[in-house]
């Protein structure tokens, strides 16, 4: 995200995108936030706000602070988890290191099934540690939605936002390939702006 300037304030004013509802993993992906003009908002930039995004989750109870290496290795997988929904949007294949990474998580809780992936047929669960600690939880949960949303029945659903600079992912529904009304918008006005200023044959 070279050249970006970061807001780590509230929110943006963004719906949850389409499907981000039923799935942690997509709302964990999305808390990254390109905007158009170059800004950018982390929702899990500072431990201050890495800690509201796991309490208002339910991942953290009431008044735990997550530290900034606890915030780090949150980031750390929002980016591996990226790099999976990447190569399983674009059918390219799946970086070692953000499989392992996922499944490092995914050992966390006891009798997770770990995400497995197959060159011909692509991700699948299959089985095989205690924790205690809240950011390890988090982290779990978090992978193992992520191995569910990437071997259920919305696999095929996930897409990137189909306006720039829009970094979120979707769960498509028909024909739309936007995260929010506003991307769609965006996106529209760009399509007729170029065909208005497209020279005439």
């Amino acid at each position: 995200m070279r050249g970006m300037r970061r807001s780590l304030t509230a929110e943006p004013a963004l719906p949850p995108s389409p499907g981000a509802e039923h799935h942690l993993a997509l709302d964990f992906v999305n808390s990254a936030i390109a905007l158009p003009g170059g800004q950018f908002i982390d929702l899990l930039g500072t431990p201050e706000a890495a800690s509201s995004w796991l309490r208002e989750r339910d991942l953290a109870p009431a008044g735990a602070e997550v530290q900034e290496m606890c915030a780090s290795q949150l980031r750390s997988l929002r980016e591996h988890v990226r790099a999976l929904f990447a190569a399983h949007t674009a059918a390219l294949p799946v970086l070692p290191a953000a499989l392992s990474a996922v499944n490092n998580a995914l050992s966390r809780v006891p009798t997770a099934a770990l995400l497995l992936w197959d060159d011909k047929n692509g991700p699948y669960r299959a089985a095989p540690c205690p924790t205690n600690e809240i950011l390890d939880h988090a982290l779990a949960l978090i992978a193992a939605n992520t191995a569910d949303l990437l071997t259920g029945p919305d696999a095929g659903s996930l897409t990137a936002c189909d306006s720039t600079p829009c970094n979120r992912y979707l769960l498509r529904r028909g024909r739309r390939h936007w995260c929010s009304t506003r991307c769609g918008d965006r996106a529209r006005a760009a399509r007729a702006y170029a065909r208005r200023t497209q020279p005439k044959a």
